[in-house]
């Protein structure tokens, strides 16, 4: 009888045990995701001065690059990454005001995202994008009636273009590029020099500038810039044209830009990608998102952004983010994207 007892015990403790593994595993996983997170180093850049790289813009020759030595300022490829504390603001403004450059921002506000973030993005961007630039707005809607009446600056437009609305947000997501590139064609590239495209569940917090400015723009992800690539989330899948066993960073679909010939280039080649995807039944893990990535590891980016220009503050305390320049909104993907 003390035997068989004895014998039950242990049997309920081995239980005990193996439903503890589970955690145990879970808890190594993520403490070793939290320790890459938090400690990896980012490369430094290899050049002492701003001269060595490929030049956007003369106002680039200013650029500090050994300003910071918690980030990295410079790519292989001699293109700069731009953060808070490399560049005079004062310059670059005065230097693209004398170049005559003129932006497009275009922004796609689809069914209950127009009513939830687009008022605030707006306003936003009027304090803080591109200030001194003639910008010209390019909101894409299935409801223009509903677009709020923003008070703009000074050389400063609004255009509202009507849009169909797809019945999963990944169509929306993806037929983007299409919209992009076929307004550029017909309108943007009549009357900017540069384009940048964004998401409008975003908040602009702090200047949004003409440092930003370049022929082909990228923005660093803010949740995968210091984790180490075998993290970053490419299309793994062979079959979709956004495949990719490895890149150089993982970019935010969230921001992207350049001249309108730039963005013209990249949008043509999401699409195509995105609608040979479509034609033999594959879609890529990230949508636009992966393409776009695809893109920018065949055609380098010549200038990158920080995530200081598209900053998620539930990531916490950095101490490399200096500024929030955009900020995400709330998500309430639950109730706004549709299945």
């Amino acid at each position: 009888m003390l035997c068989k007892s004895s014998f039950t015990q242990r049997m309920k403790n081995m239980r005990k045990c193996l439903l503890c593994v589970p955690v145990v595993l879970l808890l190594v996983y993520f403490t070793s995701v939290w320790f890459e997170t938090k400690l990896l180093p980012m490369e430094k850049c290899a050049f002492e001065s701003a001269k060595m790289l490929k030049l956007d813009n003369v106002a680039d020759v200013t650029l500090d690059l050994q300003s910071r030595d918690d980030i990295q300022t410079c790519t292989s490829w001699r293109a700069p990454i731009i953060w808070e504390g490399m560049f005079d603001p004062h310059h670059y403004d005065q230097k693209h005001k004398e170049e005559g450059s003129s932006v497009a921002l275009t922004v796609f506000a689809v069914g209950s995202y127009l009513e939830v973030y687009l008022e605030t993005f707006l306003k936003s961007s009027e304090h803080y994008f591109m200030l001194g630039l003639p910008v010209s707005y390019y909101v894409f809607t299935d409801t223009p009636e509903k677009v709020p009446n923003i008070e703009l600056g000074p050389q400063r437009r609004l255009k509202v273009i009507k849009v169909e609305k797809y019945t999963r947000w990944q169509d929306i997501s993806m037929m983007r590029m299409k919209i992009i590139s076929d307004t550029i064609e017909s309108d943007i590239r009549h009357r900017c020099t540069h384009v940048f495209c964004f998401d409008v569940d975003q908040v602009f917090t702090w200047r949004f500038g003409p440092e930003a400015l370049g022929d082909s723009v990228a923005l660093l992800h803010s949740y995968y810039y210091r984790l180490p690539k075998k993290l970053f989330t490419y299309d793994r899948n062979p079959k979709s044209k956004a495949y990719m066993e490895t890149g150089d960073f993982y970019y935010h679909a969230a921001v992207f830009g350049g001249t309108w010939k730039s963005v013209k280039a990249l949008t043509d080649a999401c699409y195509k990608g995105i609608m040979e995807d479509k034609e033999n039944n594959v879609e890529a893990l990230w949508h636009d998102e992966s393409h776009l990535n695809k893109y920018f590891w065949l055609h380098k980016p010549s200038r990158i952004l920080s995530p200081e220009y598209c900053w998620d503050t539930r990531i916490g305390y950095r101490r490399d983010i200096q500024v929030f320049r955009l900020i995400w909104a709330p998500k309430h993907y639950d109730t706004l994207r549709t299945s």
